[in-house]
């Protein structure tokens, strides 16, 4: 069958929602390459996220000048008749929206919707972009055939914001990029400590540095604590905010603020560290903590919210805010490496329930469930 999706973040998002994204897309047509997988991408680019095979996924673009240059109304409107002419039976909404007018046609629909941080936590975003937010998500989950929810917890806050009836929504959990998932050479870890100049030992985060994901609770945690943080991530107005506090405090030597790191080095800088700390404030769910767990490496994160979806029973949880506790959490496991192990160990078992077999087969029910 021939398969279509909005591709945007797939060509161009390098974060959370392209990642999504473009593992579904890979894990679907290798598990299931009899179908053709159509990818709807509004502009070119030129960053090589994603490449087709052009055997089962196609890239198509806008047909017209007039649509690759005003490409946001062929996304948001245009792009039906290109799914009708592809003979498109069932599109997939990857990151909350369908383009309108699909309600009108026979073509089924799918939306996954990640999360709705804007309406659990709006102070973290403008006003306007919550009402355009709020506009999309509500017209998708009403006009889709079915909605797809990455955890229990944006399944949860579905009913609780947009009165999504329960039976409509299907929890199916995400994965992640299979470098995480491989192991590599002494030679490969060392050409990544030298390029990074990284410590023996330290303590990793993973995520934009950003407010909500609250990164400056683990630099005042590790202020009077013998060991290292690296922090990964795209950087917004907040890292000088974490700035000063490292400055104020003398602990410049303590903290390493890394940016566009390659996959396959984040995957060996995981398997590096000591142990991953992520105390954020709320998540949709948290894929750094699965990326982790994959890589053996044991978790710190919240108590509360997704994170006991994402983190299982071998992940230690903490009071994000509680500087106190997150310190005493990162002691006991810096000074017991067979808790450390343990966690390690449970946490790659508990893990394999996010592997891309299981995620592939659960989607494609889904579409088989409404074809």
């Amino acid at each position: 069958m021939n398969i279509g999706f909005e591709a945007k973040r797939i060509f161009h998002n390098r974060t959370g929602l392209g990642n999504y994204s473009r593992d579904l897309v890979r894990i679907l047509s290798q598990y299931f390459p009899e179908n053709k997988y159509f990818l709807y991408n509004p502009i070119p680019t030129n960053k090589n996220l994603f490449k087709t095979n052009n055997s089962s996924v196609f890239e198509k673009k806008p047909n017209s000048n007039f649509y690759s240059r005003f490409y946001n109304i062929w996304r948001q409107k245009g792009v039906v008749k290109d799914l009708v002419t592809d003979e498109i039976i069932l599109f997939h909404g990857l990151s909350g929206e369908i383009p309108r007018g699909l309600k009108q046609t026979k073509i089924k629909s799918i939306v996954t919707v990640h999360d709705l941080i804007f309406m659990r936590l709006p102070q973290f975003y403008p006003f306007w972009d919550r009402v355009i937010y709020f506009y999309k998500f509500g017209k998708s989950t009403r006009e889709a055939d079915i909605v797809i929810a990455i955890s229990e917890q944006t399944k949860i806050d579905l009913i609780k914001y947009f009165n999504v009836p329960s039976d409509k929504i299907k929890v199916i959990y995400q994965g992640c990029n299979p470098a995480f998932k491989k192991d590599y050479s002494t030679k490969q870890k060392e050409t990544v400590i030298e390029k990074y100049n990284l410590p023996v030992n330290f303590i990793l985060n993973v995520g934009t540095v950003e407010c909500r994901k609250n990164v400056l609770s683990a630099v005042k945690a590790i202020k009077d604590i013998d060991i290292s943080l690296v922090i990964i991530g795209n950087q917004t107005p907040y890292k000088k905010k974490v700035e000063d506090y490292i400055v104020e405090n003398n602990i410049e030597h303590k903290i390493l603020f890394l940016n566009d790191v390659d996959v396959e080095e984040l995957a060996i800088i995981y398997q590096l560290a000591t142990l991953f700390i992520y105390p954020s404030l709320y998540e949709g769910f948290g894929i750094p903590i699965i990326e982790s767990l994959y890589s053996k490496t044991p978790v710190i994160t919240t108590k509360g919210g997704v994170f006991h979806e994402s983190g299982g029973q071998s992940t230690l949880y903490i009071d994000s805010n509680n500087i106190e506790e997150i310190k005493n959490s990162i002691q006991l496991l810096l000074n017991n490496h067979e808790l450390r192990a343990e966690m390690a160990n449970k946490g790659y078992d508990y893990v394999q329930k996010f592997n891309d077999e299981l995620i592939a087969a659960n989607v494609y029910n889904v579409y088989k469930s409404l074809l």
